[in-house]
């Protein structure tokens, strides 16, 4: 395929070095790039840049979408934690301004804000050393897909953020002043906050108490006789104290107002759309993260205001039990396997005889995903290991490396960090005495036990999301992005679509062909099913109650 790399130059300038004309560079005047892309598009390039991110908003506010992108930023991280990459063959000229170039915030923009050596980076040079890298590898067809998942990943992010998910100001203010009252002056709690305020100092006797100061509450809760070693909700609904109920009370709905409050709507919802800001692989799993808006946690109090458009609806889709379907693939475990054909692993577990009850079998599989090793879901893990021997091993085997201190990686390659990257990160700390050491190393395995089945999972869903972006992309007939079936939110394992009420159909179609598709390329030699909870809404609040649903996907 070939690949058309561009670099930012000084000046507002774009260099152009294009695979069909090798040889012979060019410039560009940034404002001439989206007619470029544009002309260029058709004849199916990759396009090659430093950070999605950067590059691909001014393009979509020019209606110019792309099918394919590299996104050297995504792809240095990841190759120079692979362990199957040398990670010497992408060291060179400006390799130390790729180590630390980071995602580009919202706060930024622009293409060119700040005229230095990481702003004008060579995407050719890097280009070249990261495709050597994964050439050299001996794992290049999955290094490929891997790196071409997250870099599609990227797009969708920003389509997301382009387009926004639909939503409705009023709805939204009018669940405000339902459960908080009218909305206060700026730095002042709104009339029902206040209220709760009033009743907490008096039930603890502590007329000037300000409930959201950690210290001033625990020192109120221990006069009041309470021990208690912190002030999170969990903790405070084991005490006994008639000041214990307005207190949660107000807990729940001051961090609503502080979240999803008004000020949340004057910085994140423009043009009847929340607009929020996705970091793709933000965590080291893969998973992604948000840089703002709070992309990633939706309130169940403000889900009503995400309201399609007239005439169009929300398909809702998330992936049953993705976590330990994943493990069951990328073990190659049939008689998981064989359990995970149908809506509910779980009830398969109980259906082959390898437990009692569907409540053991999610007990021992998130046991043994999340290093249970005592109580009733240690017994069961034990149990499920002689059962699933190839699953239950993979992830025993991640968690004794983790504790020798060795990187584990997933099904397509990404690696996990090392543990010198947390214990090393300051050299004047404090040597850790042998116990704090032996603690550190155990706690470190329960993370690469983890590690590789949610870092397979966030690869699946990268491959869902990509697949099921192009099949939208083909629905809509020749209109632009925000005219089609388009991704409007996405979360670890749930995607909503927003598409004309005419094509809900083949969009719920889409979703699961898609899910088919990634499981075929992640799994193919060993058949796992993905089946999807899939709702065709107004409201995503309303996602669940409607359409088709499966087995609680937890």
């Amino acid at each position: 395929m070939t690949r058309v790399r561009l670099s930012r130059r000084p000046g507002e300038r774009v260099l152009v070095i294009d695979d069909d004309r090798p040889g012979e560079p060019h410039e560009l005047a940034l404002a001439d790039l989206a007619a470029y892309v544009a002309g260029r598009e058709p004849d199916g390039p990759r396009w090659v840049w430093d950070d999605t991110a950067r590059w691909y908003p001014s393009l979509l506010a020019a209606g110019v979408r792309v099918a394919r992108c590299h996104d050297l930023r995504l792809g240095h991280h990841l190759l120079r934690r692979a362990p199957a990459v040398d990670a010497a063959l992408l060291s060179g000229e400006e390799s130390e301004h790729w180590d630390r170039l980071g995602p580009a915030q919202p706060s930024h923009p622009t293409l060119f804000s700040v005229d230095d050596a990481a702003e004008h980076l060579r995407a050719d040079l890097e280009d070249d050393r990261q495709l050597a890298a994964v050439a050299a590898s001996g794992e290049a067809t999955r290094l490929g897909l891997l790196l071409a998942a997250e870099s599609s990943g990227a797009l969708v992010a920003v389509e997301m953020t382009h387009a926004g998910l639909p939503w409705r100001v009023d709805v939204h203010e009018r669940l405000l002043i339902d459960l908080l009252g009218p909305r206060p002056p700026r730095g002042a709690r709104p009339q029902r906050l206040e209220a709760l305020v009033e009743e907490v100092r008096t039930a603890f006797v502590a007329p000037g108490l300000n409930p959201d100061s950690r210290h001033e509450l625990l020192g109120a809760l221990r006069r009041a006789g309470l021990e208690v070693a912190d002030t999170r909700a969990s903790s405070l609904r084991a005490l006994d104290h008639p000041g214990i109920e307005p207190l949660l009370r107000y807990k729940h709905l001051a961090h609503l107002f502080s979240t999803n409050g008004w000020a949340w709507i004057d910085q994140w919802v423009s043009g009847g759309r929340f607009r929020p800001s996705y970091q793709p692989a933000g965590s080291t799993t893969g998973r992604w993260s948000s840089n703002g808006g709070g992309a990633l946690s939706i309130p169940v109090q403000v889900r009503p205001a995400a309201v399609a458009d007239d005439g169009w609806v929300l398909v809702v889709a998330d992936v049953a039990q993705l976590e330990p379907r994943v493990l069951a693939g990328m073990s190659g475990d049939r008689a998981l396997a064989r359990s995970a054909r149908g809506n509910d692993l779980y009830q398969g577990m109980v259906d082959d005889g390898a437990v009692a009850t569907r409540s053991d079998a999610k007990l021992g599989l998130l046991g043994a995903m999340y290093g249970a090793t005592s109580g009733e879901s240690g017994r069961m893990v034990a149990g499920l290991t002689r059962r699933y021997p190839a699953a239950f091993g993979l992830v025993e085997d991640a968690a004794r490396a983790g504790e020798r201190g060795q990187v584990v990686r997933t099904l397509l390659g990404r690696g996990s960090p090392g543990l010198g990257e947390a214990w090393d990160r300051d050299p004047d700390a404090v040597p850790l005495d042998p116990d704090s050491q032996a603690r550190y190393r155990r706690a470190y395995g329960r993370f690469t036990r983890n590690f590789v089945v949610q870092g397979t999972g966030a690869e699946w869903a990268l491959c869902w999301i990509a697949d099921l972006r192009n099949r939208l992309w083909r629905l809509g007939g020749d209109g632009p992005l925000t005219a089609r079936p388009h991704l409007v939110f996405f979360l670890h394992d749930e995607v909503v679509v927003h598409t004309p009420a005419a094509l809900a159909d083949e969009v719920v179609a889409a979703t699961g062909e898609a899910a088919s598709t990634a499981a075929g390329l992640l799994f193919r030699e060993i058949g796992i099913d993905f089946p999807l909870t899939t709702s065709v809404v107004r409201s995503y609040a309303e996602a669940g109650k409607a359409g088709v649903s499966t087995d609680d996907p937890a």
